[in-house]
């Protein structure tokens, strides 16, 4: 059986305590060079439209032999599964950094515990948004590590360093939250069994800047009763401009017995959303007994109902016929 490789591109941009907080993953690291003031963890850039912009970037090499790399510019985005940060890869199209920065070298050999510094030229467009447009600069190991085993699993990694780039103009933070849908998971006998929420929804940043959202889940039972108050902790810390995510979270302890109305507010500065729904908290078992019961009524009302129907019919009198009595004819009288 032919092997099936499937290539793989992780892209490791948290930085973790390494030279001005480098991108790094144990075999080498991508960080912005050290400006006169002090290191920098990202590149932070900024430029009007029509500028153009110069910066170099450092390879740095932990392992003891060369390696070789494919030093690129790409757009970023936010994850699908939890929105974290992650950047196109070379196939995918580009339409901000990706397209706008160029690297003296595009392939660049380091040798062992070796640093070499490449520069770099981002050119902003005279027609450019004004807002964020974040990316990277990315260092590629073109090798692809195969698996073995009939279905192999081909491997290549990267390491970029996050580039935060903001044109000039009119900045609009703007959030939207919605798709809000609420599962409810209970125990067939109220009081048997723990009971939760899953709480879905869709986080949209529909502005031209980074936001850094904060989302609010409240739940109301009957009469206004508070069933749930607080803030969610699974949110990314940066919804880049244009991007979406689908979020989830569990809500332990829901009720077993009620009607539950959930109020979900994402916020940011400068921007605040809303989106609800409700459900009803009903044990399969109870709402069950109410089917029964209710069916039961049915069948019993409309019995009573045919029964006096009957009733009635049969004590009904027959309706009576009027006659009218004739007259008797007169016999002619005999003429003398």
């Amino acid at each position: 059986m032919r092997k099936l490789y499937v290539l793989l591109l992780g892209l490791m941009l948290a930085w973790q305590a390494t030279p001005a907080h480098a991108a790094d993953n144990g075999s080498w690291s991508v960080y912005p060079v050290a400006s006169k003031i002090a290191a920098r963890p990202y590149f932070y850039l900024s430029a009007d439209p029509g500028q153009t912009v110069t910066d170099k970037v450092a390879v740095q090499n932990k392992t003891g032999g060369p390696l070789t790399f494919r030093l690129y510019a790409a757009d970023a985005y936010n994850t699908a599964r939890d929105g974290g940060f992650a950047v196109r890869t070379l196939r995918e199209r580009m339409l901000g950094v990706g397209v706008w920065a160029r690297v003296a070298k595009s392939r660049v050999t380091v040798p062992g515990h070796r640093t070499v510094t490449v520069p770099f030229t981002l050119r902003v467009p005279e027609g450019a948004e004004p807002g964020d447009h974040p990316g990277a600069i990315v260092a590629l190991d073109e090798r692809v590590d195969r698996g073995s085993g009939s279905l192999a699993l081909g491997v290549q990694r990267a390491v970029g360093a996050r580039v935060y780039l903001r044109v000039s103009g009119p900045t609009l933070p703007a959030l939207s939250v919605g798709h809000l849908h609420i599962g409810h998971h209970q125990p067939l006998v109220p009081g048997l069994g723990a009971s939760t929420a899953t709480v879905s929804y869709t986080l949209r940043n529909t502005g031209n800047v980074t936001l850094d959202p904060k989302v609010e889940l409240r739940a109301r039972g009957l009469f206004g009763r508070t069933l749930l108050d607080r803030e969610l902790s699974r949110v990314p810390s940066q919804l880049l401009p244009g991007q979406r995510v689908r979020l989830t979270e569990t809500w332990s302890g829901a009720p077993q017995l009620d009607r539950a109305d959930v109020t979900l507010t994402a916020s940011a500065p400068g921007t605040r959303q809303s989106a609800s729904a409700s459900f009803l908290a009903l044990p399969w078992l109870v709402a069950a007994l109410v089917f029964v019961a209710g069916a039961a009524t049915g069948v019993l009302l409309v019995r009573a109902r045919r029964g006096r129907v009957r009733r009635s019919a049969r004590v009904r009198p027959s309706p009576r016929v009027r006659t009218t009595p004739s007259r008797p004819r007169s016999s002619p009288s005999a003429r003398p």
